[in-house]
């Protein structure tokens, strides 16, 4: 079953964004625009089924997200454990500082990346332990490795050297094994917002990373080119 998370967010173009990118990660995001309709999925006959974490902003248009925070926590059963995620475009470390004590689990200001915040969700839930199956920070292909947390390559236990925007590049790729992607597709995945069409230099990056995994840069069996659309990252085994 995928992770539901609930989003109380006034933007909904950011919303939407969040959820696009959520759901590559096998996340479903339902969004409300403001303090009263979230705290209603939380309560009464929304509530059947619980979301597994909240991604709560602090402003919005009827309550700020501190006195929504506040009230969750206040609910009765299990919805007042709910986790909470705050975001907030404020800088005032006051800020976090309440959401914290009212009960948030975490807090991200904005403008954040949005691998910064499935990272904290991952985190969040985790700590919960009810996240679903624990996520797997190592990506094994062969004689392939990928460690997330330490942001490592090996291949057959000799280190590959990467740039950390190579090593991200790489990461989106092998996240979605046997997927074939465009290069805007892959670079959204890694930076998280609309780029230019027919940017070159991510072919100059996958060019390196290919120097730096395969065996052979000429004939890759793992990074494959796919002619007018972009990339794929066979499953293949060594």
């Amino acid at each position: 079953m995928s992770t539901q998370l609930l989003m109380i967010e006034d933007d909904a173009r950011l919303a939407q964004m969040v959820g696009e990118y959520l759901g590559q990660s096998g996340m479903q995001l339902t969004h409300r625009a403001d303090g009263a309709s979230g705290l209603a999925r939380l309560q009464g006959p929304e509530a059947a089924t619980l979301p597994d974490l909240v991604i709560l902003d602090l402003m919005l248009p009827d309550m700020d997200g501190l006195e929504v925070c506040r009230r969750i926590r206040a609910l009765p059963g299990a919805a007042a454990r709910v986790p909470v995620l705050m975001l907030t475009a404020k800088g005032d470390p006051m800020d976090r500082i309440i959401g914290l004590e009212l009960g948030a689990d975490d807090y991200l200001p904005k403008p954040f990346e949005p691998r910064e915040l499935l990272a904290r969700i991952r985190a969040v839930l985790r700590r919960h332990g009810d996240g679903g199956p624990p996520v797997t920070q190592t990506l094994r292909f062969g004689a392939l490795e990928i460690d997330r947390d330490a942001r490592s390559v090996t291949v057959a236990g000799q280190p590959a050297e990467l740039t950390s925007y190579q090593f991200d590049l790489l990461v989106a790729l092998a996240e979605r094994a046997g997927r074939v992607l465009t290069r805007d597709q892959i670079m959204e995945a890694v930076r998280g917002r609309e780029l230019e069409a027919f940017d070159r230099s991510i072919d100059v990056h996958m060019g390196r990373i290919r120097a730096a995994i395969e065996q052979d840069a000429k004939n890759p069996r793992r990074i494959l080119t796919v002619r007018g659309v972009g990339y794929v990252f066979a499953k293949q085994q060594d």
